[in-house]
């Protein structure tokens, strides 16, 4: 007899969720609630409604909530905040939507009486130590069930099997193979894995990317765009305002029509192994080169160099799941503070693969004083002989290991 009276699945509705829902019902002997989360994948969800109510899930233990809006404005903005890169290159858009989706299903599980929380990620990845270190930060006694680290079905032969044994639908991409690629998709970002791209030597085919164009066919003509920023956060397009995750998808539309976004990396996995991906993000490539603009004029030396020694720190604590520790609470609690003066606007020229920054200002916030830059006649507004002083003194470690050199010989 199982010791698990009712447990929340997120559930996507495809192959292998579908079967995570029969498999749990048949082991744990339990009742199952399910939750679809919107964050922007463009895909209908609807039919994850259907595929449950099929397996008996009642009406009201099926979730399918749209979390565009919370997703960007309090996931994806607060991290680009801190202008957020993992190992250089990876700009974390699976990685962010891991809370979230933790959140939500704790959430329905408190709400459901639920005691038991299941995903279906793999025993090899990142996703299970995301979701799962979400889920005791936020409901410390619940029990998680991580089917991949149970069952014997440990390849897509096994699960196709087991699906046509059970009845669960298969729709015929599976049966003719399906995609040859993993993919993750939300407002941020779509990311490709396994099957071509497991050997790292092979170039990415150009059918794979699906947002944007490649730059050598993206239009010859550059597109000026202006980014309005209001404490760290886009706020208006073009002079337009709308909403967090309506200003995410524009950028995504503006980045994929001049084949901006795209990434090919071998990233170190949390687990140990490394592991090559392919992602497109063409709206967050263009928004971190836009906030480091306005950071640029708006931030005092010291902060925004503190910033940067912060930033890989900060990436990995997202990359490796910690989004609900107290470090990262902390951290962000800094990163926002500096971000009270980081209001103006970026000017962008987006053409073939680049986004080029031509000009920046803040009305009221800007850094930059041009009677102390200039190259001409700066009135007395800078004394160059105070160069002296201060040359000489920061000189001075150096001259005195110098002199005991020679007098070493």
């Amino acid at each position: 007899m199982s010791d698990v009276n009712k447990v929340v699945l997120a559930y996507s509705g495809g192959l292998d969720t579908s079967v995570i829902l029969k498999w749990l019902q048949d082991t744990y002997k339990c009742e199952v609630v399910t939750f679809t989360a919107d964050l922007g994948q463009g895909e209908e969800l609807e039919p994850a409604r259907q595929k449950a109510l099929k397996f008996g899930i009642k009406p009201d233990n099926i979730f399918i909530d749209d979390l565009r809006e919370e997703f960007v404005r309090d996931f994806v903005f607060p991290m680009f905040r801190c202008n957020t890169v993992y190992e250089g290159e990876y700009l974390l858009g699976t990685s962010i939507a891991r809370p979230l989706i933790a959140k939500r299903q704790i959430e329905i599980a408190r709400a459901t009486n639920a005691d038991a929380v299941s995903h279906g990620a793999t025993g090899k990845g990142n996703d299970q130590v995301r979701f799962e270190l979400g889920y005791y930060a936020l409901m410390p006694g619940v029990k998680v069930i991580a089917p991949w680290r149970e069952w014997d079905l440990l390849s897509r032969e096994k699960l196709l099997a087991y699906a046509e044994k059970h009845g669960i639908p298969i729709e015929m991409k599976h049966k003719q193979g399906g995609s040859p690629y993993s993919m993750d998709a939300n407002l941020l970002h779509i990311s490709f894995e396994g099957r071509h791209l497991e050997n790292p030597a092979a170039e990415a085919e150009e059918s794979m990317w699906r947002w944007t164009v490649s730059p050598e066919a993206a239009p010859d003509a550059a597109e000026y765009v202006d980014l309005e920023f209001e404490k760290g956060d886009l706020v208006a397009i073009n002079g337009t305002r709308m909403k967090a995750h309506e200003l995410l998808a524009e950028l995504n539309k503006l980045g994929g029509k001049h084949g901006i976004g795209r990434l090919d990396l071998v990233e170190n996995r949390y687990v140990g192994m490394k592991s090559r991906g392919c992602y497109e993000t063409p709206g967050g490539t263009i928004l971190l080169r836009a906030h480091r603009a306005i950071e640029s004029i708006t931030l005092d030396r010291e902060v925004a160099h503190l910033k940067d020694d912060l930033l890989a720190r900060y990436a990995s604590l997202i990359y490796n799941g910690y989004w609900w520790s107290p470090e990262r609470q902390a951290m962000q609690a800094l990163i926002d503070h500096t971000q009270q003066t980081v209001n103006g606007w970026v000017r962008l020229k987006l053409y073939k693969g680049n986004v080029i920054v031509t000009g920046r200002d803040s009305k009221t916030d800007s850094l930059f004083d041009p009677t102390i830059a200039t190259f001409e006649d700066d009135q007395g507004a800078y004394n160059q002989k105070d160069a002296h002083g201060f040359i000489r003194l920061n000189a001075l470690r150096m001259r005195i290991a110098a002199n005991a050199r020679n007098k070493r010989g």
